[in-house]
């Protein structure tokens, strides 16, 4: 009988040692990894802030505000660059957005999502995108059938439509109170 004890504690021990062996390698692959990805969502973030707003000269970040940055040309702030958030069919959609310093959509870029490809994932899209430019917050609504004045739904993709235009509405509204307090 002892002998089916040793192979047991034999087994737990090999179990054991495989699993600190697993921990280790996890964490080793962890700590090599987690700044890259760290890095490259900040080169993500900045790349899509020079996309959204060619014709800055100087993206500074805005004391108190977390990701805001203001967009300089010419020393004047023409732009504002804010996070916004919303929760799609798949999830989170996380964007940055570009607004007017007079509270104006200038557009917005998607930096992550898990909506639905061929349909949720049209959201970004020129296509949706465009109708964003140029309007205020209370033009940010979806409709399904066509105006000029609001934010056409995608075909499909409803509640997408509507998580990113209610962020994008929500961020224009937090630069125009912003704005207003300064």
């Amino acid at each position: 009988m002892a002998h089916g004890n040793d192979s047991i504690l034999k087994s737990g021990g090999n179990l054991a040692m495989a699993c600190i062996l697993s921990g280790a390698v996890i964490a080793g692959t962890y700590a090599i990894t987690a700044p890259v990805a760290a890095e490259q969502a900040v080169n993500q973030k900045a790349k899509a802030m020079r996309e959204l707003v060619p014709d800055g000269q100087k993206f500074e970040p805005i004391a108190g505000k977390t990701d805001w940055y203001s967009v300089l040309k010419d020393g004047k702030t023409i732009a504002y660059v804010v996070p916004a958030e919303g929760k799609g069919y798949g999830g989170s959609i996380k964007m940055v957005a570009a607004v007017t310093p007079d509270g104006k959509a200038i557009d917005y870029k998607i930096l992550s999502h898990n909506e639905t490809p061929g349909l949720g994932d049209n959201a970004t899209k020129d296509q949706f995108r465009k109708q964003f430019k140029g309007k205020a917050a209370a033009d940010l609504t979806v409709v399904k059938t066509p105006t000029d004045k609001n934010i056409q739904a995608l075909t499909g993709a409803t509640i997408t439509s509507k998580a990113v235009t209610l962020s994008i509405q929500k961020a224009v509204e937090e630069v125009m109170q912003y704005t207003s307090n300064k």
